[in-house]
């Protein structure tokens, strides 16, 4: 079975405009994430998806395989799907452009999940992460029923911890997710979520929908980049444990 890694990257950003091309470390964030990827050596291809011409340049200046994409689609699903029609998969892993420090192991176990388990259509990831963590709307919380599968994703503190239960163990979403082909085509006809407008999750439209979300729990990694202080931790990890 064919396996390909999409990462979609646009220039935009309300918090940190051009951020794909953020320095780190002497190469720009995108090659940061591109050279994880291909750590992994899970995949028959490494596709940037993008709709600016700058990161497209950017990403032939250091080889990577990067393909132009509608500028107006609306999220990194339906870039994935455009990308998908021209690209033909049995398997899509869609990796964020802005998680410079994704675990190219996380990625491998994902892919081998996904090849493993043809019952899967849809995976994910996730780590523990602590109580404290799990009070931040900004990070994304998920709980699995006994076989792996997502029961559902919220910005708020999942499970809640009503007086006298059991302590939680909270879980943080790592928004890497993989598609069977087959899935991803369909992806953009599923019916409305009122789940996914409140919480404004896009997963949440295919829990709704009745499909399966297969979550593997793997090691926390470093922090993807959102704002100009996080760019700056990540500077500071690559610096001090990395390096350039």
């Amino acid at each position: 079975m064919s396996i390909i890694a999409v990462i979609p990257s646009r220039y935009a950003s309300t918090r940190l405009p051009g951020k794909p091309l953020a320095d780190i470390c002497g190469k720009p964030m995108i090659q940061r994430v591109y050279e994880r990827v291909l750590q992994s050596e899970a995949f028959d291809r490494v596709l940037i998806a993008t709709d600016d011409q700058r990161i497209f340049h950017a990403a032939s200046l250091f080889g990577a395989e990067c393909c132009m994409t509608d500028p107006r689609c609306p999220s990194g699903s339906d870039r994935l799907l455009e990308v998908a029609s021209a690209h033909h998969a049995d398997i899509y892993v869609n990796i964020q452009g802005d998680e410079p420090l994704i675990n190219p192991d996380a990625l491998r176990q994902l892919a081998e999940m996904m090849l493993a388990d043809p019952a899967v259509s849809v995976g994910t990831l996730c780590c523990a992460i602590s109580a404290e963590q799990a009070q931040n709307p900004n990070l994304v919380k998920v709980v699995m029923d006994h076989t792996g599968n997502a029961l559902y994703f919220s910005r708020s503190p999942i499970p809640y911890p009503r007086s006298g239960g059991i302590p939680p163990h909270y879980f943080g979403h790592i928004g890497v997710y993989a598609y069977r082909r087959d899935f991803l085509m369909g992806f953009s006809a599923l019916p409305y979520s009122p789940l996914e407008h409140t919480e404004k999750l896009e997963q949440l439209r295919i829990l709704q929908a009745g499909t399966a979300i297969r979550v593997l729990a793997v090691d926390p990694m470093g922090p993807g980049v959102d704002t100009p202080e996080d760019l700056e931790q990540v500077r500071k990890i690559f610096r001090e444990t990395i390096g350039a």
